[in-house]
């Protein structure tokens, strides 16, 4: 009998969880696996997939329906409920139970990517629910952010030098910068950047956005949002199939 999960948002040509799950189906040898991609046109369509699609195991959850979902949920996990955004539902019994492995996989790998000793703030850009996994995950580090939604390629940010050296970390959780609208990134005061900054890219597709390319003209660390989507779909893979 065919096992089925899956990928829900409202655009999904840019994610790879698709071919990362029936990749990883094949290579495991369950060949009664299928991950297939369900587009949804607006949350107004949400419940009715819901509904119509109890037969699937688990699915993901990408923007912009992270926390639309929550309504439509019978339970929530405690990291879920602490960071009130859902990217990962299995079935249980006929109902849904909502988790989120985004905040877990952020903290990983940004532990990979800061030094041990950083002690200074981080910048948040966005405000949607993966902003809110990032948010829990700083917490849970210890890393003091402000979040900004004023992120956008047509209003910059006013940052002036000594307000910007606060934050040497910052974050881009929007889709600025996503396939297919890759030449998209936040009006940032660049030029005061150097090796000092750190910038976390959410986005994978491309491999490097025009928010990294930037930084790193001027020395910037960076990093894009692919280690971070592996990690969040091995926690996907165990939460879908713990008891």
């Amino acid at each position: 009998m065919q096992q089925t999960f899956g990928l829900i948002g409202k655009s999904l040509s840019h994610s790879f969880s698709q071919k990362y799950f029936n990749d990883f189906f094949e290579k495991e040898g369950l060949h009664d696996h299928k991950y297939f991609n369900f587009a949804i046109e607006d949350e107004s369509g949400l419940e009715a997939f819901l509904s119509e699609h109890n037969h699937l195991k688990g699915f993901n959850v990408t923007i912009p329906y992270k926390t639309a979902i929550l309504p439509f949920l019978a339970s929530l996990t405690t990291e879920a409920q602490e960071i009130g955004a859902v990217n990962a539902v299995k079935n249980v019994d006929g109902k849904w139970k909502g988790h989120n492995t985004d905040g877990p996989a952020f903290l990983d790998s940004l532990s990979d990517f800061l030094p041990q000793d950083f002690m200074d703030s981080a910048l948040v850009l966005g405000q949607g629910g993966a902003s809110r996994a990032v948010q829990w995950a700083l917490a849970q580090r210890g890393i003091p952010f402000l979040v900004v939604n004023r992120a956008s390629p047509h209003t910059a940010l006013q940052l002036d030098p000594f307000f910007l050296n606060r934050f040497k970390l910052i974050v881009n959780t929007t889709p600025l910068g996503m396939y297919p609208h890759t030449q998209t990134a936040a009006l940032l005061p660049y030029e005061l950047l150097d090796k000092t900054f750190y910038f976390y890219d959410l986005v994978y597709n491309p491999e490097k956005t025009l928010f990294l390319s930037l930084g790193s003209l001027h020395q910037v660390h960076i990093k894009n949002g692919l280690d971070m989507l592996w990690r969040q779909a091995a926690l996907s893979w165990k939460f879908w199939t713990k008891l």
